[in-house]
């Protein structure tokens, strides 16, 4: 049995996330588990290293599954690509130890979030960017972001449902910079918790237009409660870069 390990990138839009539902085929795991079943003439089960939303876009996702299938790994990627839609693509099909697993051997991710900040909308970012008008502080977010860093209980940053999973989190890296009007928001951490980007997002934002101050982090982190932060911003601006292993 071969363990079969896929670098894939994809343009989120118009699917209902990564993963597997009943309800609709048009979830990126679902469209691939069903190519990769006919190309392998078997049923073939995609384990991916984490659930983006929908929406959410992806330039290094990482995604393994086990077959029998006795194709090349360079035939695979061929065959893959000549059948997937235009808005998904595998850079890289390798063989993976029999024990790796994409989401269970992830030792931390990179996520980014665009935000176009000038009046005028950017059709050409209408896909990838939010638009928020205004002045933004930028500096005023950055000091924000350095209370955020380290490990936390990030409680106060997610949808989850309360349950018996652990909502500590360690975030390494928040970088914020500027190209002209395009705000480019870089995270990288262990992990991170249903909408937890997201809604760092738009506690950071609300910082930025002067409606919150830097240092109100240190309480909200303490408060453990998701109705103290910012609102939750849309997937379109999220994409996760890469994983960690």
């Amino acid at each position: 049995m071969r363990n079969i390990r896929l670098l894939l990138q994809y343009e989120g839009t118009r699917y209902q996330g990564w993963q597997r539902q009943q309800s609709t085929e048009n979830t990126i795991q679902g469209r691939l588990e069903q190519l990769l079943g006919r190309m392998c003439g078997e049923r073939v089960e995609l384990h991916g290293s984490g659930r983006t939303d929908a929406g959410v876009h992806a330039r290094g996702q990482v995604a393994n599954f086990h077959t029998e299938c006795t194709m090349a790994t360079e035939e695979m990627r061929a065959y893959i690509n000549r059948y997937l839609p235009e808005d998904i693509a595998v850079l890289e099909v390798s063989e993976a130890a029999p024990r790796f697993h994409s989401r269970l051997n992830a030792r931390g991710k990179h996520y980014e979030y665009l935000v176009l900040n000038r009046d005028v909308p950017d059709v050409f970012y209408r896909r990838y960017a939010l638009e928020v008008p205004g002045r933004l502080d930028v500096e005023a977010m950055r000091r924000a972001a350095v209370y955020l860093l380290g490990e936390h209980d990030f409680k106060s940053f997610t949808s989850a449902k309360k349950g018996k999973k652990s909502t500590v989190r360690r975030i390494d890296e928040i970088r914020i910079t500027r190209e002209g009007s395009l705000l480019r928001f870089s995270f990288k951490g262990s992990g991170f918790l249903h909408h937890m980007v997201r809604i760092l997002m738009g506690t950071l934002l609300e910082v930025g237009a002067g409606e919150r101050e830097p240092d109100s982090m240190t309480d909200l982190l303490l408060s453990g409660d998701r109705a103290q932060a910012g609102a939750l911003v849309p997937a379109k601006g999220l994409t996760l870069v890469e994983v960690f292993f």
